[in-house]
């Protein structure tokens, strides 16, 4: 094997951080894995703790009993210090973008691993991901805050991103455009007057604002009615898996990618 393609994080983790992605995943692609007879997932810098690979292979394990888990390090040291973890089903391994495994993952799980990289490399690193997944699969790739209130991530498939998800937690933020610090790679460069990204979270915030009446009642029913107004003007995803109030209960809102897709200001349209 060649030398591991990627650079190394800072590594930080912590119980429940990525709970959030998790509870996601498990919900929206849970029918992709049944489907497979051998489905393999892969959690790509994963960081100096073993936490968070282990509670995504017990997570996954409660709506797929068969699959496989393998966390990638580019850290040699992150990887020894992972092993000891390894059980019937979950592994640590060497590597980075090529994602050196077995065989082609069903699901790859990467965040907080592209902050570090420019704009056009990140997209660089999107392709790599997507030509190393089995046909069908998809990768979930996003970033969140240290605690893991706060997140948003991407949705691709082999043809590129498809969706873009915002979760946080309720009592976490002011205003949704908070979130706007967690978006990935390809959009946090992008959130300026003339982006959809940046229209989006301006017509976010201010259904949040109208809906301050309903504040009394708690954040969830102002959530929820934001998100209403919202899908007036914009496709917010409504139906499950992907959306609807069940999804919006727990802090959450899906867009498909192309209404928040990079337009030419500030650089090359690359979507």
């Amino acid at each position: 094997m060649g030398r591991p393609i990627g650079a190394i994080t800072r590594g930080t983790t912590g119980h429940n951080r990525l709970r959030r992605a998790d509870r996601w995943i498990a919900a929206v692609h849970g029918r992709l894995l049944r489907s497979a007879d051998r489905p393999l997932v892969v959690d790509l810098g994963y960081g100096a703790s073993h936490t968070t690979t282990l509670e995504l292979f017990l997570r996954l394990r409660r709506v797929c009993p068969p699959v496989e888990v393998v966390g990638i390090e580019i850290d040699p040291a992150r990887v020894a210090a992972a092993k000891p973890y390894e059980r019937p089903g979950l592994s640590f391994a060497l590597g980075g973008f090529e994602l050196p495994v077995s065989r082609p993952p069903l699901l790859v799980r990467a965040f907080n691993v592209l902050r570090q990289y420019g704009e056009a490399e990140a997209w660089d690193h999107w392709t790599m991901l997507r030509g190393g997944v089995a046909p069908g699969g998809v990768i979930v790739e996003g970033t969140c805050s240290e605690v893991g209130h706060r997140a948003v991530w991407a949705g691709l498939d082999g043809s590129g991103p498809r969706t873009l998800t915002f979760s946080t937690r309720f009592g976490g933020f002011e205003r949704p455009s908070d979130l706007a610090e967690r978006l990935p790679k390809a959009l946090i460069h992008r959130n300026v007057p003339g982006e959809p990204i940046h229209a989006f979270l301006r017509d976010f915030d201010h259904a949040w604002a109208v809906n301050a009446p309903l504040s009394p009642y708690g954040s969830r029913q102002r959530w929820i009615s934001a998100v209403r107004m919202l899908s007036r003007t914009w496709p917010v995803v409504e139906r499950p898996p992907l959306g609807g109030p069940a999804r919006w209960r727990l802090g959450e809102l899906t867009l498909p990618w192309a209404a928040v897709a990079p337009g030419l200001t500030g650089g090359p349209d690359r979507h």
